[in-house]
């Protein structure tokens, strides 16, 4: 589970409302279905009206996502499966890795050892492993693009929904306590679109855009270390090789795979 979506948008929540109540505003202003409207369902039409049908089908995914987290395989456990295939490839050669590949659930992975073991030239390996991780990329980019355009447009509906909510108050200037009602239930529209667009989607966008670039450094970590395979390089060698794209504070950790675990699952 991903715990700091949740703990964000609880604390999002909290400033706000704890926040107004520190004002002197009134948490039963929020109840405003107008607002709501105005601000929630215009954002998810304007993002139908800018997006393709199939990319916002995507959009359950990655909420899923934000709140559940990457399953990745920790880098650590990505080297030290690269070191124990050195060592067997070294012993007996490229082909004696079939049998291994087959046991590892990533896809990536998995076909980068398969492009080795049937004898691929390296620049062609590196060229289809680099191409599967731009077009990742870029259905990434495209997901992120979602969040970002809906923080894009619920501020500015916010201002729109303040703009109705006036409308509405300069018809109640005969009643003062009509019209402070209005015009403070107008500015819930502006409260909405500010704190969705700010609190939530953009920063939903940058989180998904960070997931993709986590992935991204761990596909090129496995291009690194499948080419290496290839060249026949020792097991301390790609040890030292792979260990670069860890911070300092991480190199120091036990590289023998755990006994129950010398396939490469």
């Amino acid at each position: 589970m991903e715990k700091s979506s949740i703990i964000g948008l609880f604390l999002g929540v909290f400033a706000v409302g704890f926040g107004m109540i520190l004002k002197g505003a009134s948490l039963s202003t929020l109840a405003n279905p107008a607002a709501f409207l105005i601000i929630i369902v215009g954002t998810v039409a304007t993002l139908f009206i800018g997006f393709p049908l199939a990319e916002l089908k995507k959009f359950p995914a990655l909420v899923k996502l934000l709140f559940k987290g990457q399953q990745l395989i920790p880098t650590q456990e990505i080297i030290r499966i690269f070191i124990n295939l050195a060592g067997i490839a070294r012993r007996e050669g490229l082909l004696a890795l079939e049998n291994h590949a087959q046991e590892i659930d990533d896809p990536f992975f998995k076909k980068g050892l398969m492009l080795i073991i049937d004898g691929r030239d390296p620049d062609f390996v590196r060229d289809v492993l680099a191409e599967e991780i731009e077009a990742m990329e870029e259905r990434h980019q495209s997901g992120a693009q979602i969040f970002s355009q809906g923080g894009t447009y619920a501020p500015t509906l916010g201002v729109l929904g303040a703009v109705v909510g006036l409308i509405a108050a300069l018809g109640n200037l005969s009643d003062i306590d009509k019209l402070g009602h209005s015009i403070a239930a107008a500015f819930v529209a502006t409260l909405l679109g500010i704190f969705t667009g700010y609190v939530l989607w953009h920063p939903f966008a940058n989180k998904l855009k960070r997931f993709s670039k986590n992935e991204a450094l761990l596909k090129r970590i496995t291009i690194e270390g499948i080419l290496s395979l290839q060249s026949g390089e020792s097991a301390s060698a790609i040890e030292d090789k792979l260990k670069v794209y860890l911070p300092s504070r991480q190199r120091d950790f036990n590289t023998q795979p755990a006994e129950d675990t010398e396939s490469t699952t």
